[in-house]
């Protein structure tokens, strides 16, 4: 029986959402793809998310992911650059659930923290931790990259999870009023 979990990791951005494929054995990470979705700027939104959506399908149906990690929506000043983030992020929350895929979500800083061990570290610094964690890796650029380090957030927290889990269902040992 093997434990390895295939996990997808996305950036959500409506012209470029990266994406990054893993697999976890255990403490064991390795590389399996990544690359980046794109969408033509000069077209309307719908064409745009429907570029995103069949993209992501491509990719769930050609990689077959066991869970997928989208990274939350860091709210700036621009509402609406805000909400064309949104729109992709959408994108990237419902092709896995169409697909029945558990989808977890984290914010930039879960992840940098998880991947670098700094909340607020740079995207060079997460893009050297990525090449440290997975050294077969070769994202082609900045946003497969954050993908992959997404994934490999999930990876962590999973562990974490389940680790918390299974010590809740452990019965309590030892004798009261011994």
């Amino acid at each position: 029986m093997s434990d390895t979990i295939r996990i997808l990791g996305l950036d959500p951005g409506l012209r470029n959402t990266g994406w990054g494929m893993i697999a976890s054995t255990g403490t064991q990470l390795s590389y399996i793809a990544s690359g980046v979705v794109t969408s033509d700027g000069k077209d309307d939104l719908a064409s745009r998310l429907k570029s995103l959506h069949d993209g992501i399908w491509e990719i769930v149906r050609a990689y077959a992911p066991d869970e997928v990690s989208v990274e939350e929506t860091f709210v700036n000043k621009d509402a609406q650059a805000t909400l064309k983030l949104g729109h992709a992020r959408a994108m990237s929350l419902l092709v896995p659930a169409l697909a029945g895929l558990p989808v977890a979500e984290y914010g930039a800083n879960q992840v940098k923290k998880t991947v670098v061990g700094v909340g607020h570290a740079d995207k060079k610094q997460v893009q050297a931790m990525v090449r440290i964690l997975l050294p077969k890796s070769t994202p082609p650029t900045a946003d497969a990259a954050d993908a992959l380090a997404i994934a490999i957030a999930h990876a962590h927290q999973r562990k974490a999870r389940n680790l918390a889990a299974d010590m809740a269902r452990r019965p309590a040992t030892g004798t009261a009023g011994a």
